[in-house]
């Protein structure tokens, strides 16, 4: 009889906690300055354009960055890679509290930090992604997926009301927080003793066959390729959304403090969320997931019409967040067991150029709908956007097919 000590645990693998626990702090101080950007936008100009500007370009390494970092990740030392992303990032944000106290920050430097942030982002996840199957043992990676959104959640409860909280003590504040917060994740990093590298005999492929190798693979694979489509979507909506009920609470009179109250309430339904799917994601086969998340969001998002109040807005973005693991669980836990080791950094970076790149285009587009229509006209084209996703899920071919993820490689 096997013993309850000798069976696999996330919690006593110390490379696991270590990683994890690093990534707390980062996450947390990530979801600090992103709550404080663009109250710091909106009261240095009062413009939403300029901050759907500083927005897009924290979201652009999306874009433009994902294909090529792929194979980079794949072929170079992943553990350095993670630290220097770290590191730079942590430099990039110290220079906002500095030009704050010398009176010299521009909109321009803030675009450039957000760049680089979303820059560092994207190879530090590229890097994780790959790593994560190296660090844990298979039968473990939906429960360390789900543990990692767990942490992304938690840290974007905790820190949308202090992000409001530092913002409205003193601008500089959650810049200098998220600064530390990346150096404390980078002493964490040197304690990882694994090899985070694919030993392949194989030689290296050119980097522009590499770059395009993962999608390749997402196009032979019909549901990958329609989930990633639905993300796309999806990402496109709710990238748009958090400026948009920024703006609406702050025109209706709303402070830094409950606007960080209310990002902080949405995404508490993100972390319930998020520890609900550690287990719940065994009781929905796949088509329920990516049919029935996308409805429900086509619900919800028509409610954000009908209050002004801070905490009803919060209250509903939790709503449309707490789904949301579910999914990307299952979408996740299918990537990473399908995917050979040795080309994962190029499938996932493939995935998330295709998901994530329209993120800078949701941040522009909120930005104009604000401009031109207010957020009432901006909440009706993403609710319009959302319905035209859930009926695209409900009509694929590849979702009604969708088998069980016990057993993902017989039908995909």
């Amino acid at each position: 009889m096997t013993s309850a000590a000798a069976e696999p645990s996330l919690w006593r693998n110390r490379d696991f906690v270590t990683l994890w626990s690093g990534q707390v702090v980062s996450t947390l101080g990530a979801r600090v300055s992103a709550t404080a950007m663009p109250l710091l936008v909106l009261a240095t100009t009062g413009s939403p354009a300029d901050a759907g500007l500083v927005g897009a370009a924290g979201t652009l390494p999306f874009l433009v960055a994902y294909l090529p970092a792929g194979p980079l990740v794949d072929r170079y030392n992943r553990h350095r890679i993670l630290l220097t992303s770290e590191i730079l990032a942590g430099l990039a944000l110290a220079t906002v509290p500095i030009a704050l106290w010398l009176r010299l920050l521009t909109v321009a430097q803030l675009i450039v930090v957000a760049f680089v942030q979303g820059l560092c982002f994207v190879f530090f996840s590229l890097a994780e992604t790959a790593a994560l199957p190296k660090i844990v043992p298979a039968v473990l990676l939906p429960a360390a997926l789900a543990q990692n959104e767990a942490r992304s959640r938690g840290a974007a409860l905790a820190g949308g009301p202090l992000g409001g909280l530092l913002f409205g003590i003193d601008r500089a504040l959650p810049f200098l927080a998220d600064a530390l917060s990346y150096a404390a994740a980078s002493i964490a990093l040197l304690f990882l003793r694994k090899d985070l590298q694919n030993t392949t005999t194989a030689p290296a492929e050119p980097l522009w066959q590499a770059t395009v190798a993962g999608l390749r693979w997402i196009w032979r694979h019909p549901l990958i390729r329609t989930a990633i489509l639905l993300i796309t979507a999806s990402n496109l909506v709710f990238q748009a959304l958090v400026l948009t009920i920024v703006v609406l609470a702050q025109r209706h009179g709303a402070t830094p403090g409950a606007i960080g109250t209310m990002l902080g309430i949405y995404a508490g339904g993100g972390l319930i969320g998020a520890l609900v799917a550690t287990r719940a994601h065994r009781y929905f086969t796949p088509k329920m997931v990516i049919i029935g998340v996308n409805w429900i969001w086509a619900a919800l998002l028509p409610l954000f019409l009908l209050t002004t109040n801070p905490l009803h807005i919060g209250a509903i973005g939790a709503a449309t967040a707490f789904i949301g693991p579910v999914w990307n669980v299952v979408i996740m836990s299918y990537t990473a067991l399908l995917v050979p080791n040795e080309i994962l950094g190029r499938v996932t970076s493939a995935a998330m150029t295709l998901a994530w790149g329209v993120m800078p285009i949701g941040s522009l587009g909120a930005g104009l709908l604000l401009t031109t229509a207010g957020p009432t006209g901006a909440v009706l084209a993403l609710s319009a956007i959302m319905l035209v996703t859930a009926v695209g899920a409900t009509i694929s071919p590849a979702v009604r097919r969708a088998p069980p993820l016990t057993a993902p490689e017989d039908a995909i």
